[in-house]
């Protein structure tokens, strides 16, 4: 390995600061208890010497962590899982003295490699990433730890901040909204701002969905009987990453493609034409690598939706936007591959990604509509061949700025599972513009870099 890391410590919020919080799960918290961990790494442009990150940078980080944690405490706490799964349910418990675990660690790999747009190795990513702490037990309890960070230094070229987190922890709004409280602390040397904050955060689910404990039974009826494991890197993965700008100008086009075929829209969103621009030349990819695939397969796209601020018949009033932990509401397009992969696929991955948004996202009577069988259904769409996103350029980690300015790079090594999804963010280098991470096989890769680049030129 050409990273070593240089320590590892439990940060926690100063003594008396935060007071012992006990969490119990809501549905939306129970359908990710056994998900993998969400992995994400920050590209910072930032030259540094060895001493100066010894001597100044850590000991920078690990105070304003300490200052941060203490208005997000469950970031400390644990995940609780019954050993007796038929008398008690899980929780999230913060006790004072629980920690957040902050590997320091230097690289001497290239940095610019690492932080370009071309193919590069999934695996060599993981040096910079922390592993989540393993499980331990507890009279009647396994004990899950909810997060792991890691700063790396590249010496006089940048640092990657790393962030492995438990999905019952929190949706992409609430680990996200962590990350900039951390680097704002970090950036102004204090927490006024936190401790200004109106309103404070909301923590307690029972305060938000006071009416779906039907629902909240109904998952754990279905998530008791699976036990609960420590996670592992998916290594070797087999894949290498690569990022993709839709410009401003390019997102255009797509637009006005899709808006020349079907004037009735009306509109289209920027995330619509760049998801269906990209699941399309995704499924093209498989046929363009020389994979069989039967054309008459259904192809599924999932993407996820913020519930927060937004009316819907099944939670009323609607979430606070203020509400930390898991709130998300989403859709579901379901199109045969050979309509998907077909010339005009995009076009009509589009059309079906906006009516979707429009009919069932932004229909306050739709959205949400049979959540509580969802971890129910879920289970039908494990065969199939499935793409989702990952992030939000609404709620983009590179936005979180430790005085170093923005990241330029952001790296979802949690899409290098199984199944293939890709990350979305704004892109740093081309105001207005998208950047698309995905994570394939390498072949795949590069079919699908030709049709992507191809597909731009009309």
């Amino acid at each position: 390995m050409s990273t070593t890391v240089l320590e590892t410590s439990g940060i926690s919020p100063p003594p008396g600061s935060a007071a012992d919080l006990t969490i119990n799960l809501c549905f939306f918290d129970i359908f990710w208890l056994h998900f993998h961990p969400i992995r994400r790494l920050i590209f910072y442009n930032h030259p540094c010497t060895e001493a100066e990150f010894s001597s100044t940078i850590v000991p920078n980080l690990k105070h304003s962590l300490s200052l941060t944690l203490q208005h997000f405490p469950p970031v400390a706490g644990n995940l609780l899982y019954p050993l007796d799964t038929e008398k008690s349910r899980p929780f999230i418990r913060y006790v004072s003295g629980d920690t957040a675990p902050l590997t320091i660690a230097v690289s001497h790999r290239d940095f610019d490699e690492l932080t370009g747009s071309h193919a590069r190795d999934s695996d060599q990513f993981y040096e910079f990433l922390p592993p989540m702490p393993p499980l331990a037990e507890e009279e009647n309890y396994k004990i899950a730890p909810l997060i792991a960070l890691q700063a790396t230094l590249f010496p006089g070229r940048g640092i990657c901040i790393g962030v492995s987190n438990h999905h019952c922890l929190g949706d992409a709004r609430s680990i996200v909204g962590f990350m900039w409280a951390w680097a704002e602390v970090n950036k102004l040397n204090g927490d006024e701002q936190l401790r200004n904050r109106s309103p404070p955060l909301i923590y307690d689910r029972s305060l938000v969905f006071w009416d779906t404990q039907k629902a909240d039974e109904k998952y754990w009826s279905l998530m008791r009987n699976t036990p609960l494991t420590s996670s592992s890197f998916p290594l070797p993965s087999g894949r290498v990453r690569a990022a993709f700008t839709l410009h401003q100008s390019d997102i255009k086009k797509l637009k006005n493609k899709v808006l020349s075929r079907n004037p009735d829209l009306g509109f289209i969103s920027s995330f619509a034409v760049t998801a269906a621009y990209t699941w399309s030349s995704v499924v093209k990819s498989v046929d363009a690598a020389g994979e069989e695939v039967d054309e008459d397969r259904d192809e599924v796209f999932f993407f996820s939706a913020d519930g927060r601020g937004r009316p819907n018949a099944m939670i009323d009033p609607p979430v606070p936007v203020n509400y930390f932990g898991n709130c998300l509401g989403g859709g579901m397009i379901k199109m045969e591959h050979k309509k998907v992969a077909a010339e005009e696929g995009f076009v009509a991955a589009a059309e079906a990604i906006a009516d979707h948004i429009k009919n069932q996202i932004n229909n306050k009577e739709n959205f949400l509509k049979g959540a509580d069988n969802w971890l129910s259904e879920a289970s039908k769409f494990r065969e199939l061949s499935t793409f989702g996103v990952s992030g939000s350029p609404k709620f983009d980690m590179l936005n979180s700025d430790f005085g170093w300015g923005t990241g330029s790079r952001l790296e979802v090594l949690s899409m290098d599972k199984e199944k293939y999804s890709m990350s979305l963010c704004n892109s740093s280098d081309s105001p207005g513009g998208l950047v698309v991470g995905l994570s394939l096989p390498k072949e795949r890769m590069e079919a699908f870099a030709t049709i992507f680049g191809d597909g731009l030129k009309f």
